[in-house]
């Protein structure tokens, strides 16, 4: 792994999945790992004992990301613990809604963007006072946004908006030392992937891809590693596809 000893970091959506997979892969890499969660709290206090079994350091930490000011609690959670240095922010928690343009709901389009847009947006502007030079962001994006096909635009939409962010962040803050990346997986062997655990999802998705084997968490979790360590120190602004070649397929 990626040496990151000595340094902070914030996993949101730390609980399970992708989240967890990339607490666990900072941890291992020497980092003090905050491990957020909205509901699943013995979930996230789970990966804060693996860690600390390992003679790692984490802490976990709640914070609805839907509700308006959820980064905002978030980010003040986060500054008690950390103090005034925080070295590495993964925004990992997202929603997803698979619905069509007839059935997507104000309410499912307002709740979507408000977890994968909002949530990242705010919790980067309140952190931003103790991200320091040297200082790794790694949001998160999409196949979606460059493949069309299946009842997900408005989740496709967010994903869009989340690289448009990245550039910005990685422009805006370039002069301070602070990287901003994304990533952009495909389908993921993850807890909250429906369309992973039914044949014909697995079959769609595989069908897709260079690679033949569906996506583990933790072969995006590495990748997050890299990009929040000094190896990558030449990155920002930039999404890196995490997808198994699909868009060799999809564009």
């Amino acid at each position: 792994m990626p040496a990151i000893s000595g340094k902070t970091a914030l996993v949101t959506g730390a609980s399970r999945g992708i989240g967890r997979a990339t607490a666990l892969a900072l941890a291992e890499g020497g980092a003090q790992v905050i491990v957020h969660y909205g509901r699943g709290k013995t979930e996230a206090e789970a990966v804060v004992a693996e860690i600390c079994s390992r003679g790692g350091k984490a802490e976990a930490v709640a914070a609805d990301l839907a509700a308006q000011d959820g980064a905002h609690k978030l980010a003040k959670q986060v500054r008690a613990v950390v103090g005034d240095r925080l070295d590495i922010l993964v925004a990992s928690a997202g929603i997803t809604k698979a619905a069509t343009i007839e059935e997507t709901t104000v309410e499912d389009f307002d709740r979507l963007f408000a977890v994968n847009v909002r949530a990242p947006f705010f919790l980067m502007q309140q952190l931003l006072p103790i991200l320091r030079e040297r200082s790794s962001v790694v949001l998160f994006s999409s196949i979606a946004v460059r493949s069309a096909g299946g009842p997900i635009s408005a989740h496709a939409a967010t994903k869009g908006a989340v690289e448009t962010l990245t550039r910005q962040f990685a422009a805006a803050l370039g002069a301070r030392g602070v990287r901003v990346n994304a990533v952009a997986p495909a389908v993921v062997r993850a807890d909250r992937s429906t369309f992973a655990k039914t044949e014909a999802g697995i079959e769609f998705a595989l069908g897709m891809q260079a690679l033949k084997r569906l996506a583990e968490p933790q072969d995006i979790g590495r990748v997050i590693a890299f990009l929040a360590c000094d190896e990558s120190r030449w990155i920002t602004g930039a999404t890196v596809p995490v997808e198994c070649g699909s868009k060799l397929w999809c564009e």
